[in-house]
């Protein structure tokens, strides 16, 4: 295994090892009933603190759940070009391994977020529309933390022009963070639904980089 491939297996690796043991800490860890409806809430007294001192901010929970659609946007912008490469090459398995690889990736994170819609970990701090709402791990921040990095990384694949890449790779971290932490302050999550969301999708992300630096040098 080369040093590339290491740099990205063992810290993907280890970020979904720590996803694991963080989900069953909060369903063992100080758990009191102190969501809504008498709700269990993991890291109970941790967590009321956090969302006692952040409040909740409906606007800015419709921002980010709007600017949700940027990540979503350069899902369609890189299927659009695998889609473009199987027909001009008249195969899929023609098209870029690395943009067939993005495709899967990406239907692994759907997946996983259709999964954890259907399990109760925690329920929002607060009611959605009238509702009560799965909230963990954060789907807008698993997407953007997902996705984002994956634009960072294909922009330096497939772009020579340094002023380009930094002026695609400034703004999508900048934009990542103000995601993370809009979704964190706006009172919406517990913010161990946050670091949920953010230990998975470092560790996704690391396999996809494992998988890309895998099949790039069997190509080479």
């Amino acid at each position: 295994m080369t040093d590339n491939l290491k740099r990205a297996f063992f810290p993907g690796a280890a970020f979904i090892a720590a996803f694991v043991v963080w989900t069953i800490l909060i369903k063992t860890v100080d758990v009191q009933p102190l969501g809504l409806n008498g709700t269990n809430i993991g890291f109970a007294s941790f967590n009321c603190m956090f969302h006692r001192l952040t409040g909740v901010n409906m606007r800015l929970y419709v921002l980010t759940d709007w600017l949700g659609l940027v990540p979503m946007s350069v899902c369609i912008i890189f299927g659009a070009l695998g889609v473009s490469q199987t027909v001009r090459r008249k195969s899929l398995l023609k098209a870029d391994s690395d943009i067939i690889i993005l495709g899967i990736y990406y239907a692994v994170v759907i997946c996983i977020y259709l999964i954890f819609e259907t399990i109760p970990v925690n329920y929002r701090p607060v009611l959605i529309d009238g509702n009560m709402e799965y909230s963990y791990p954060s789907s807008t921040t698993l997407l953007v933390l997902c996705v984002m990095p994956t634009l960072i990384e294909q922009a330096h694949r497939r772009l020579s022009d340094t002023a380009l890449k930094k002026a695609i790779c400034v703004p999508a971290v900048i934009f990542s963070a103000f995601m993370v932490t809009g979704r964190l302050v706006s009172g919406v999550h517990w913010f161990t639904d946050i670091a949920g969301a953010v230990f998975l999708s470092a560790g996704l992300f690391g396999m996809y980089r494992t998988c890309v630096l895998t099949f790039s040098k069997k190509e080479k």
